[in-house]
């Protein structure tokens, strides 16, 4: 199985950060690579709590992952450390067995510098899933995750 690591520095508290890993509205608007909407069906946003996320391609060719241009996954949170860490279970709903296979998602912050770094390790990629899509989709996604973050107010932008 494989292992990818994705680093991005976020010009804002870890407290504000989290807040926004932890927000389904800001889940929908910066989890998704560019080229794609998301869709957030449910998020329990606690230990033990289910979520399940559709990305759908914008473009009218492409083919997603498990039916038409959707990508749909859905998992739950195995650790919620406030401020410090995330640790999901995470799996495609797919028919296609390269797809299929559950995967580990972790999300730790550090303080660093005028903010936070933010590290993702997907471990346990399914074998159709190439790495480096894996690290391009994530990277754009954390991309979306700093413009949000950094954009709020300082009022709102404050450690916690």
């Amino acid at each position: 199985m494989t292992t990818t690591r994705t680093l991005q520095h976020i010009k804002a508290p870890r407290g504000a950060v989290y807040r926004a890993l932890m927000d389904p509205d800001a889940v929908a608007r910066w989890r998704v690579p560019d080229g794609m909407t998301s869709r957030v069906h449910e998020f329990q946003a606690r230990e033990g709590g289910a979520f399940r996320v559709s990305l759908t391609y914008d473009a009218p060719s492409a083919v997603g992952k498990t039916e038409g241009r959707t990508d749909t996954y859905h998992g739950r949170f195995v650790e919620l450390s406030p401020g410090e860490r995330i640790v999901e279970s995470i799996e495609f709903e797919s028919d296609d067995p390269g797809l299929q296979g559950e995967m580990t998602v972790t999300t730790t912050l550090a303080d660093a510098g005028d903010g936070t770094d933010v590290l993702l390790v997907h471990e346990g990629l399914p074998r159709a899933v190439a790495p480096a899509d894996n690290e391009t989709g994530t990277r754009m996604a954390l991309a979306k995750l700093a413009a949000l973050v950094e954009s709020q107010p300082a009022s709102r932008n404050t450690s916690s």
